[in-house]
């Protein structure tokens, strides 16, 4: 067991921390993927151009957008299977999760839960980001929250450390 009460290495594990925009998925991931020494991928990365150009207009994703997003993110899964890997993905419905599954190994799933009106101000104050507040409402209406057997919840407005020592501790015991 290393400092960070992993047995062995993350070898064949996925974790995915997920949620709507603003909610601190890609900076808890990334510093969950620090904390452990493996590959982190940026959700938002693996989307089309034309996905991009879509969100940036204020026109929601629809599944057809999301579909080959969602097959680029577990061909890079499995192709950081033999290490382990961090993601950070929105993943908002049941359907988006169980494509992400499709990974070779185990898919974790870590949902950062906050508050609407905090959503609204974090992203608001966010610079160059492509995601315009005025998605946020669809991303929430989308949003199927993980059912108890399907990954943890977790309060998003916790300090990234604190988080990342949650997302460990939740490995501990499951």
């Amino acid at each position: 067991m290393d400092e960070h009460g992993q047995i062995g290495e993350l070898a064949g594990h996925h974790l995915v921390v997920m949620g709507v925009a603003g909610s601190g998925k890609s900076t808890v991931g990334e510093a969950l993927a620090a904390t452990l020494g493996v590959p982190f991928a940026e959700g938002d990365d693996f989307h089309s151009d034309e996905a991009r150009a879509k969100m940036a207009a204020g026109v929601p994703l629809t599944d057809a957008d999301r579909w080959p997003w969602l097959d680029r993110l577990v061909a890079w899964m499995d192709g950081h299977a033999d290490t382990g890997c961090v993601v950070s993905c929105s993943a908002l419905r049941h359907a988006y999760r169980d494509r992400l599954r499709a990974a070779s190994g185990v898919v974790e799933c870590y949902e950062l839960d906050v508050d609407p009106d905090d959503l609204r101000q974090r992203m608001a104050q966010r610079v160059g980001h492509y995601m315009p507040v005025e998605l946020l409402e669809s991303q929430l209406a989308t949003l199927e929250p993980l059912d108890a057997g399907e990954g943890v919840r977790l309060d998003g407005t916790l300090p990234v450390a604190d988080l990342v020592t949650a997302i460990l501790e939740a490995r501990r015991t499951r």
